[in-house]
């Protein structure tokens, strides 16, 4: 791409139809959005409103920009709406043709991140990426954006839609749930984090069938899903050991999610990054720039190859325009140590006494003060109870001593995580311990590397905060995916280690064949159905 060209990119996965044009900064944005009647988002309405405004909306971008300045034509390729995806790539495919110039899809959820790091001027951060249909946590490693965890079924923005909808309150959901909030009280609702994972679908039913004010219900349903989103992206926070934490997509523009991250990062020290409203949604502006990023680095489409997917993935996407910078392809450093030798990990702040360690939980000022305190008793009873039921079960974990409301003291357990020390043998008794645990009916809930410790050649579990009894296949195969999800977000020679953890754990595990493709199935399911 020559020096100086510029690029026209076209964004329109959902509702929004926007374009515009990019050199070295933004020259041009217009959008046009589409509003259902009733309801939600019907694709091929949706498509066809694009269809529709596509020559107004590209006219309105290039005035004062002349076509012989275009370097390349954007769009986004996926994830999206197959309707409005297949009428934005027809019309990219069209001008590129025209105007002889290269063609480049895009990545919609690549290019949030890529327009909020240009945005903002954060280098490396942990994102969270929270629109209508997507929910996802992510971070960089390997010339990819791995994804840390997401949403197990419907995205956020999704869940507000669809809570609105219930009420009869106007689409979109999420800014008239947000200002009811402000006028409510938080209640007690379903709150499901699953390690790295969230669902949102029972909270959402929760709230729609909520005997309180319709004020009410909005408070609670925002502060709690919220208050998912911020935890799982404080956990992969802790877990990559990054300073930085930046926010995209349309839920984004809520002020109440933007002072939860805030909170957070502010206790933890990190760098919390907000672009501007403009970037926030979905916007041409993502598109014309990653594209831009992409022609600059050799990245063209064949028209031939053009073809639309709306189940792309972040992780699919090689981003060779961004230095990696990754300690051996490994995102490990030492947990962040306070001033008086405490060690704070995502939910507690543990403490050496000789032989002993003192897990204390901490409050979190991001989250409601009831929700704060019922998710802290929660957890502690629960993690006592199922280590108890764990050893019993013969698998390694440390010895409790002792238990209060909000504090555990264990034994010492001296060795290294697993995520330090990653090979296919010790990869293989993680497998084996995680196979007596789920014979057991005990599901670890928050099964990543780092809650994993390596002694004496056996793999003791640590961390069962989230952990709970069931003996669902689902719950066993949301349990293995968050496993999966962080050996491919993490370590290089990533499919090794998979088939030595499904070794070990078949050893212990007999019904590993219908867990493995119960775990793909998780792994498959889209966010656009």
């Amino acid at each position: 791409m020559p020096d100086g060209g510029q690029v026209l990119g076209i964004e329109g996965t959902a509702w929004n139809l926007s374009a515009a044009v990019f050199g070295d900064d933004l020259v041009s944005l217009h959008s046009h959005a589409y509003t259902p009647p009733c309801g939600g988002i019907h694709p091929r309405e949706a498509a066809q409103h694009h269809a529709t405004v596509m020559k107004e909306v590209i006219s309105r971008v290039m005035e004062g920009v002349g076509w012989d300045s275009i370097s390349g034509i954007a769009f986004s390729q996926g994830p999206g709406l197959g309707p409005c995806l297949r009428t934005v790539a027809t019309a990219a495919r069209s001008l590129a043709l025209a105007l002889d110039v290269p063609l480049v899809g895009v990545n919609h959820c690549v290019a949030h991140v890529e327009i909020g790091r240009f945005a903002t001027g954060c280098r490396d951060p942990i994102v969270l990426y929270a629109s209508g249909a997507n929910t996802q946590v992510l971070g960089f490693l390997n010339h990819r954006y791995r994804i840390f965890g997401e949403t197990l079924d419907i995205g956020i923005g999704n869940g507000l839609d669809k809570f609105a909808r219930s009420r009869h309150l106007p689409h979109p959901g999420g800014p008239v749930v947000e200002r009811l909030a402000e006028k409510g009280h938080y209640i007690d609702l379903p709150y499901t984090v699953k390690g790295m994972d969230l669902a949102f679908s029972g909270l959402v039913s929760a709230a729609q069938e909520a005997h309180a004010s319709l004020e009410d219900a909005c408070c609670g349903l925002q502060e709690t899903a919220f208050a998912m989103c911020v935890e799982v992206t404080e956990r992969a926070l802790a877990h990559a050991g990054k300073d930085e934490v930046l926010l995209v997509g349309g839920v984004g523009a809520n002020r109440r999610l933007q002072e939860m991250l805030s909170l957070m990062c502010e206790d933890r020290g990190a760098h919390f990054h907000l672009p501007e409203q403009r970037y926030l949604g979905d916007n041409g502006a993502m598109i014309a720039y990653t594209g831009k990023l992409m022609l600059e680095h050799g990245h063209s489409l064949p028209v031939r190859e053009s073809h639309v997917k709306p189940g792309y993935r972040a992780d699919e996407v090689e981003v060779t325009w961004q230095d990696d910078d990754g300690a051996a392809g490994s995102w490990y450093r030492d947990a962040g140590t306070l001033s008086d030798g405490e060690v704070r990990g995502a939910e507690a702040v543990v403490s050496l006494h000789g032989d002993d360690v003192v897990k204390k939980r901490v409050g979190k000022h991001y989250r409601a003060e009831a929700l704060d305190r019922r998710l802290i008793a929660e957890r502690t009873r629960a993690e006592a109870r199922i280590i108890a039921m764990a050893r019993r079960a013969g698998v390694p974990t440390p010895v409790i001593r002792d238990i209060t409301g909000d504090t555990l003291v264990m034994e010492r357990v001296h060795g290294e995580m697993l995520k330090q020390v990653m090979n296919a043998g010790n990869v293989r008794e993680a497998g084996v311990s995680v196979g007596k645990l789920h014979s057991a009916g005990i599901i670890h809930g928050d099964l990543t590397t780092s809650n994993m410790i390596m002694r004496d050649g056996r793999c003791v579990m640590i961390d069962f905060g989230l952990s709970h009894v069931s003996s669902e296949i689902e719950s066993r195969g949301v349990d293995v995916h968050v496993f999966f999800q962080t050996l491919k977000s993490t370590a290089p020679g990533s499919d090794d280690l998979k088939a030595a953890f499904i070794e070990g754990y078949r050893e212990e595990f007999r019904e590993v064949d219908d867990v493995l493709l119960r775990e793909h199935e998780v792994e498959m399911r889209g966010r656009y159905l």
